[in-house]
């Protein structure tokens, strides 16, 4: 992180920072501070609390240009599926933020690069940083861009839906059997794996998808299988 125009992160945030030291800041865990004694101000959590703020203004005005027709209620669960662990470490995990975070030895080892929890707070820290460094102008622009997939969902109404719920309810009342999710590949480093899974029904695969976890492969083979039998039919 230490060069800008080499940061990868940089590069998919579109971005070019001119306070670098801040989204060091924004990438280093509290295990990575106490474990060398640099104290309190040495870690993300007070980016994280800034960038939490930031994030949810920014979301909050997109939806409110996004969806002019929605009341009040509607635009805070969208919201709020908006900016919750389950999306922001989704986000997190497409930007690769866990290979940079600065993490103790302990929460590495653990696979700390790879938890949804301190990939959401890294996110939300950068964000903070951005905004220190560049303005809340910067953060609308990050934010319009990095989370297109997301309101795209939420207008088709599909954003955090369960497929893997969906298609056993589905198969059980149509088909008599319960799916079976079979992993069929695990590559990458640990750090970065990635997984495979296949939606099985009756020993033939009707869907597959991947993911940085288990669970997230089998959704994605679960949602392909979803389009396929049960979509527009």
């Amino acid at each position: 992180m230490a060069r800008k125009e080499r940061s990868p992160v940089f590069t998919k945030l579109k971005i070019a920072p001119q306070q670098t030291d801040l989204y060091l800041l924004a990438l280093t865990h509290s295990s990575y501070a106490n474990e060398r004694g640099l104290g309190m101000g040495a870690h993300n959590e007070r980016l994280e609390f800034l960038g939490d703020a930031v994030l949810e203004l920014a979301v909050s005005e997109a939806l409110y240009a996004l969806f002019p027709g929605l009341p009040e209620g509607k635009l805070t669960r969208y919201r709020a599926g908006l900016v919750c662990e389950e999306s922001l470490s989704r986000l997190a995990s497409e930007l690769d933020l866990g290979v940079h975070l600065r993490l103790g030895k302990g929460e590495a080892s653990s696979g700390g690069r790879q938890r949804p929890a301190l990939l959401a707070d890294a996110l939300e820290a950068l964000l903070g940083a951005v905004y220190l460094d560049l303005g809340f102008e910067a953060v609308r622009e990050v934010v319009r861009r990095l989370f297109a997939p997301l309101f795209a969902e939420l207008a088709q109404g599909c954003l955090h839906r369960d497929y893997k719920t969906l298609m056993q309810e589905y198969t059980q009342a149509k088909l008599a059997t319960t799916p079976e999710y079979r992993i069929v590949s695990e590559q990458g480093p640990d750090h970065s794996k990635v997984f495979v899974a296949q939606f099985v029904i009756n020993d033939q695969a009707l869907g597959q998808g991947s993911g940085r976890t288990k669970k997230e492969a089998e959704q994605e083979a679960a949602k392909e299988a979803y389009e396929s039998l049960v979509k527009d039919k």
